[in-house]
């Protein structure tokens, strides 16, 4: 007997609904690197707007990565062959790489279990508390040791691939401004990266994944320093700052990811892709300054900036109260601009021009990096924001 009401009249009022959305978007949130929900989906011929289950769980394990990367021609940085066990092992990866060292969680992500030692005895007290980070954040102890390269940027390659063995590149974008580990800017293209770099390693990310089949968006991320690449990690998704991409390139990212979810094929090619101009984006958190405390509340009022070049991604508005069950992000502010300080400027008045009352937001962070010869310059690296925050504010 069906479980389904046998009363005809409520059936009639309340009738079973129908399955309207076969292809669920999962953004760039909690699902979006989920192997399981992917396989999950495929198991009942649901499509996932997103790369195959194997290839999210090959990438989501940073050794996996790494060994994945190295065999398909991407350069990596030196360092231990998989996890390393215990700390005899770990000291021995030490000396043959040189320290100073990393020390990685392989299932980690946002900065967490993540170490650096410079010498053996730093190296004993940062493996054990990497190792318990780890085991609370992700239930894996596992860690990895890598090369700590001393002044790198952070490059990541925007890669598309159709399932059928294309791909294409679509630039790097720098996010070489980072708090412990987490972005705050990103800009496209990267200051420092020639085109003939951009072509190179463009072509190494895009041929890679063209070997594997990888379907939709993904970013290859590298340390980049002294004119060489060395992959860290993959993602799998659509990034947050995805949108610098489209700004210079004119393409809209999500709309290629249904294309070839729907077993389409890319609207462009590797040769229609040509960059336009300079895009900057930057992550209006709900926090507090100078300690970047959360701070959820209540919107009193939201005006989004506005003009020529400017995009205001967020879901807020005047009266929206903001959880603290989740990430601090609000919104993000990216502009366009004819070159980078055409962007630099659209960015500043842009940043004028948004109100978020009620709560305190990064805005100020950004105004005053807008002030900073390194900033307008591209004179930076991943460790220059942390070092002008403890400079002036003891961070």
């Amino acid at each position: 007997m069906s479980a389904w009401p046998t009363n005809p009249s409520a059936s009639a009022r309340h009738p079973r609904p129908k399955a309207t959305c076969r292809r669920p978007h999962p953004g760039y949130g909690f699902l979006s690197e989920n192997a399981a929900f992917s396989q999950a989906l495929a198991d009942h011929g649901i499509t996932f707007i997103g790369p195959t289950a194997e290839h999210i769980r090959i990438m989501g394990d940073k050794i996996t990565a790494k060994e994945t990367a190295k065999a398909l021609g991407i350069p990596v940085v030196p360092g231990s062959e998989g996890g390393v066990p215990d700390y005899e092992t770990a000291i021995g990866v030490a000396r043959d790489i040189g320290f100073p060292v990393i020390i990685k969680a392989t299932a980690g992500g946002g900065g967490r279990g993540m170490k650096v030692a410079k010498n053996p005895e730093e190296l004993e007290i940062a493996f054990r508390t990497a190792r318990s980070e780890a085991k609370n954040a992700f239930g894996n102890d596992e860690v990895y040791i890598e090369k700590y390269l001393q002044k790198p940027r952070h490059i990541e390659i925007q890669v598309f691939g159709d399932g059928k063995g294309r791909a294409v590149h679509l630039g790097e974008r720098d996010c070489s401004l980072q708090r412990r580990h987490q972005k705050v800017f990103e800009e496209a293209p990267g200051p420092v990266i020639t085109p003939a770099m951009r072509a190179k390693i463009g072509k190494v990310c895009a041929d890679a994944v063209a070997k594997i089949n990888y379907i939709g968006a993904g970013t290859i991320e590298f340390l980049f320093e002294d004119g060489e690449f060395y992959f860290i990690e993959m993602n799998t998704r659509l990034q947050v700052e995805h949108p610098v991409t489209e700004y210079i390139f004119g393409v809209d990212l999500v709309r290629e990811q249904i294309r070839v979810a729907a077993g389409m094929d890319l609207s462009f090619t590797q040769d229609d892709l040509v960059i336009n101009g300079h895009a900057i984006e930057v992550r209006i958190n709900a926090e507090k300054l100078p300690n970047f405390s959360p701070c959820p509340g209540r919107v009193r009022m939201y005006h989004a900036p506005g003009g020529f070049g400017v995009r205001m991604d967020s879901a807020l508005y005047s009266g929206y109260s903001i959880p603290p069950y989740y990430d601090s992000l609000i919104g993000k502010l990216i502009v366009h601009g004819r070159d980078r300080p055409e962007a630099l400027a659209r960015l500043k008045r842009a940043l004028g021009e948004l109100i978020v009352d009620g709560i305190d937001t990064t805005v100020p962070l950004f105004n005053a990096l807008l002030e900073e010869p390194d900033v307008l310059s591209g004179a930076y690296n991943i460790h220059w924001l942390e070092k002008w925050l403890s400079a002036n504010f003891g961070d």
